[in-house]
């Protein structure tokens, strides 16, 4: 069984922030910065590519609400929403989630760069997201 799955048990104790019949939101053991919350369906799932459109449709509008909620009460000056599928991608808990993490300067402990990579055929890559 799975960390997060555990948590949903409630084998593992958590600080919870919102919980209903089908989603739980927790405050993550590391906060990367004040606030940091994770978004999961109670029911598990792998991740964005694993999940029915319904389930994952639940848990990105608790993402918002929250998202929303948690700047406000926090005072933070924006938000990361993120979710990694898969371990190539940096999922290291598989199940489903979705990191909401408040961020109050552009000097706060998260970084996240985006580097140039190879140069690409623009056209053929749309061919082939298209199915062409």
């Amino acid at each position: 069984m799975c960390i997060f799955c555990k948590i949903v048990n409630g084998e593992i104790p958590s600080y919870k922030v919102y919980e209903d019949d089908d989603i739980l939101a927790f405050l993550d053991i590391s906060q990367v910065t004040k606030g940091h919350t994770i978004v999961i369906p109670k029911k598990h799932v792998t991740n964005i590519l694993d999940t029915d459109k319904e389930t994952y449709l639940k848990v990105v509008d608790k993402v918002y609400d929250l998202a929303n909620k948690i700047a406000k009460n926090l005072n933070a000056s924006g938000v990361n929403i993120l979710h990694n599928a898969n371990e190539v991608a940096g999922q290291s808990v598989n199940h489903l989630h979705f990191h909401i993490i408040p961020r109050y300067s552009k000097d706060d402990s998260i970084k996240i760069s985006f580097e140039d990579s190879e140069k690409q055929d623009m056209d053929q890559v749309l061919k082939q997201i298209k199915g062409e």
